[in-house]
């Protein structure tokens, strides 16, 4: 029976501590599983997150001859595309993406712009763009759409889709059938045009740097979440596509050197016999590049414009796009990079005007990058990894990537800032190799899936490109000006592209999510459960169709960690984190030889004296020394009062500093706020007299106001300061 008043005892006594805040009569929402936010799972996504028994995807080839005109900056074409139907159902039409459209002057981009003349709101870049769009000249010519024996099918276009309707419907599992598309379209200038694709024109030697994507009529994604993805294309949200085998003749001028999806597959064609040599050295050679195309072989091409044309063949297998460069102005080297005994040719191409910072770093940061995402993912699974430097800004496609960052002056010098700008591009658009061109999610829909995972896996490479490397996104600080910013224009993560204002998109899709994920691996998860989720997830859909509940359910069923509160305030809401201390108050073990000495802090010292103490004492002696040492009159109990001002669940990281000039840091939970989650209270005991309390000293929760993380809060500079100073070097 003594143990029974025992365990009373205890019960009073936390609960006199505990007594100050009231306890709310309900359980918080924001610990709620996520439930019907999230799909329902079912055969084909399972509710661990992983791909069902009955899970099914498309597959699409192509064969694709290309021509490029350097005269009038024109593409023409024709493909051969074999679609398979592995769904369980039956298919009479068929929906191809028309990207070009996009740059159609009759284009739904410009039209649905929102500005005001009158504002003076309105950016000078907008205003361009607006004008430019409404007398573009750009835009597919689809010239026939055939069937396998030369028939024309009937075909609809709307606006950047394209419906092709089959004269004998699909069948379902095991259905295949095979159609041409011949077409043309005039290049975008992309210097002058916001695009994923084009061409810059140098006027000093009259020559051409073409990045061309988004080329091709491409097939739609047909899945079991959405049916046809044939959402139209308004230029942010960028790309659902299927995989297939791809083998394309690209037909340019017999000087330009082209680079492109897959390996070439005739060398001997279009290269030269040192070209060769040099390429098979720069296949053994792991240290620094092989320059293939030297700079002078290049600068002759520029003077001497080639009458004649070659045809560069190549092949792709397993790739949900194919994308390709082409210039006599490029130069060209390379190197291998090894990844768990694979050897993957990393290559770069850039005209002399990147030069020499292109040829000093390129190369070496896609190398780095394949073998950092690898550790981190998956093994990456193709052959060749590539960046290009032309007037794309950042834009990523399998095996290659264009990437306008990093041009020196004209006398080849450059800063520091720009060599690190050019560094975090290239690893971002290579790093895309794995998000979205493996773990191919839906671009369309869902731009933080690609974006924000992308991002985070570039903070992990820049840090282990260089220690202290100025990343501009990951660390739980960059993202507080976002998270404090006016609420009413602030939209959850899960919000579609297209819906989000272009002055949040860059946070929104990349910077929040990768923070978050950041936070999730340091601070919540730990790095061993984080790094384990985060690869089986990249196991689970590499060369699927992942959505985010099969991340959002993988990262849990791998780990053993509930999330749901962390997608729900993160991805879900656009609360804020600022966790406040709202009050302190110390109390002590009555006794006639304590110090009355004024504490530290200069609070009110309240005595541990009540009935639930006085009958803890008759039981005394039935406690363990080292739990009756819990109650010696020299220990202290500081009760300390958090308040959630912010609303976004979060950890509370709280540092105590003592009298003595040590410290130590109390990480608790989340869950500490499932009961209530605007306050709540806990005790800390203390054998030392504490100084000053400090929340999230390390700045881990991205909280926006810091201001009321301290207690006393007089000593907010001097404390915190001091501690950061003296633990800089550590």
């Amino acid at each position: 029976m003594k143990y029974s008043f025992l365990i009373i005892a205890w019960a009073l006594l936390i609960g006199q501590i505990f007594a100050q805040t009231p306890k709310p009569p309900y359980t918080s929402s924001k610990f709620e599983q996520l439930g019907t936010e999230l799909p329902t799972p079912n055969s084909y996504r399972t509710a661990s997150g992983a791909p069902g028994e009955n899970y099914w995807q498309q597959k699409a080839d192509y064969k694709i001859q290309v021509e490029l005109n350097d005269d009038n900056q024109t593409i023409k074409g024709n493909e051969t595309i074999t679609y398979y139907n592995y769904s369980p159902h039956e298919l009479t039409y068929l929906w191809l993406q028309l990207d070009q459209n996009h740059f159609d002057k009759d284009s739904d981009t410009p039209k649905t712009m929102s500005f005001d003349l009158k504002s003076g709101n309105i950016s000078y870049y907008s205003l361009l763009m607006w004008v430019r769009s409404s007398i573009s000249e750009g835009g597919y010519q689809i010239l026939s759409v055939k069937d396998a024996t030369g028939k024309p099918l009937k075909y609809t276009i709307n606006k950047t889709m394209m419906r092709v309707d089959l004269p004998t419907p699909l069948k379902p599992k095991t259905g295949v059938v095979s159609f041409s598309v011949e077409w043309q379209f005039k290049i975008v200038d992309a210097t002058k045009t916001s695009a994923r694709s084009g061409y810059e024109f140098f006027k000093e030697d009259g020559n051409y740097v073409y990045e061309i994507a988004q080329w091709f009529p491409r097939m739609c994604v047909y899945s079991d979440v959405y049916g046809w993805q044939n959402k139209q294309f308004l230029g942010r949200g960028e790309f659902a596509l299927t995989f297939g085998d791809y083998e394309v003749s690209i037909t340019v001028p017999a000087d330009h050197i082209v680079a492109a999806t897959g390996e070439l597959q005739n060398p001997q064609a279009v290269l030269t016999p040192t070209q060769i040599q040099r390429l098979n050295q720069a296949r053994n050679t792991f240290d620094k590049p092989v320059i293939i195309h030297t700079q002078d072989e290049a600068l002759q091409a520029e003077k001497n414009k080639a009458t004649t044309k070659k045809t560069w063949i190549y092949k792709a297998k397993n790739v949900r796009d194919f994308a390709f460069a082409t210039s006599r102005k490029f130069i060209w080297d390379a190197m291998t990079a090894e990844v768990n005994g694979r050897k993957i040719l990393c290559m770069s191409y850039y005209p002399k005007e990147g030069n020499p910072l292109w040829e000093e770093i390129s190369t070496k940061v896609v190398a780095h990058t394949i073998k950092t995402y690898s550790k981190y993912t998956i093994d990456y699974p193709y052959p060749v990894a590539i960046s290009v430097h032309g007037p794309v800004g950042g834009m990523e496609y399998p095996m290659i990537s264009f990437n306008n960052q990093g041009r020196p002056d004209k006398e080849g010098k450059y800063t520091e800032e720009i060599k690190n700008n050019t560094i975090s591009v290239i690893i971002h658009e290579v790093g895309h190799n794995f998000f979205p061109m493996i773990i191919n999610s839906d671009e369309r829909q869902w731009s933080w899936m690609d974006e924000g995972l992308n991002t985070f896996c570039q903070y992990l490479a820049e840090q282990e490109w260089e220690k202290g490397f100025p990343s501009w996104r990951g660390p739980a600080a960059k993202i507080v000006p976002y998270m404090k910013s006016d609420k009413t224009k602030l939209v959850p993560i899960m919000t579609n592209s297209e819906q989000i204002a272009s002055n949040q998109f860059g946070n929104n899709a990349y910077g929040k999510p990768a923070t978050a994920l950041n936070i999730l691996r340091e601070t919540i998860m730990g790095r061993e459960l984080f790094d384990y989720a985060f690869k089986e997830y990249a196991r689970r859909w590499a060369f699927k169709h992942p959505e985010p509940a099969d991340f959002f359910r993988t990262m849990e069923d791998a780990s053993a960690v509930d999330l749901d509160w962390f997608w729900r305030g993160w991805f879900f809401g656009t609360e804020p984190c600022d966790i406040a201390i709202e009050n302190v108050e110390l109390y002590r073990v009555p006794s006639k030889e304590k110090s009355k000495e004024t504490n530290t802090l200069n609070i009110e010292e309240k005595e541990l004296n009540t009935a639930a103490f006085a009958m803890l004492r008759r039981f005394i002696g039935e406690l363990s020394e080292k739990e009756a040492a819990v109650f010696a009159p020299e220990n202290y109990f500081y009760l300390v009062e958090f308040r959630n001002v912010g609303g976004l669940i979060m950890p509370i990281i709280l540092r105590l500093d003592f009298k003595d000039g040590t410290s130590e840091t109390h990480r608790i939970p989340a869950e500490i706020w499932r009961i209530d989650p605007e306050k709540v209270n806990k005790v800390f005991l203390t054998k030392k007299e504490v100084a000053a309390f400090v929340l999230d000293p390390q700045e881990e929760t991205a909280d926006i106001d810091t201001s009321n993380n301290f207690f006393p809060k007089k000593s907010i500079k001097t404390k915190f300061e001091e501690f950061k100073q003296n633990n800089s070097s550590k």
